[in-house]
């Protein structure tokens, strides 16, 4: 059976997914929003993310490696960065996380705990 990680990798070249990105920067004010490099380097780096989740690498203590999906690998990508020191001035880039993770809180949890469809 295909996994979330993977289904999402193999979306993650598509160009839906580049919009969808970009509608994720600007709906929640990313101070980036404008920057196709950046958004470019986002997408990458989520694609990454879900390599290493397939590879098994549990990102997320509420999501099982498996069940890593898009939209929380393009935040734990932005995450990483300020983590790693990315430079937030006035902390928008920290808000525009925790507002997707408030917002999308489906995209954070394990499938299984979803309520049934």
């Amino acid at each position: 059976m295909v996994t979330i990680a993977e289904r999402s990798l193999s979306l993650s070249g598509l160009f839906e997914v580049e919009v969808l990105t970009q509608l994720l920067l600007w709906r929640w004010n990313h101070p980036l929003a404008n920057d196709p490099e950046f958004r470019n380097d986002l997408l990458e780096g989520a694609a990454g993310v879900l390599r290493r989740a397939i590879g098994g690498e549990r990102l997320f203590e509420t999501v099982p490696a498996p069940g890593t999906n898009l939209i929380a690998a393009i935040c734990y990508v932005e995450w990483a960065a300020l983590e790693g020191g990315a430079e937030d001035p006035g902390g928008a880039r920290q808000r525009w996380v925790e507002e997707i993770r408030r917002a999308l809180p489906s995209c954070f949890c394990a499938h299984e705990d979803l309520p049934p469809t």
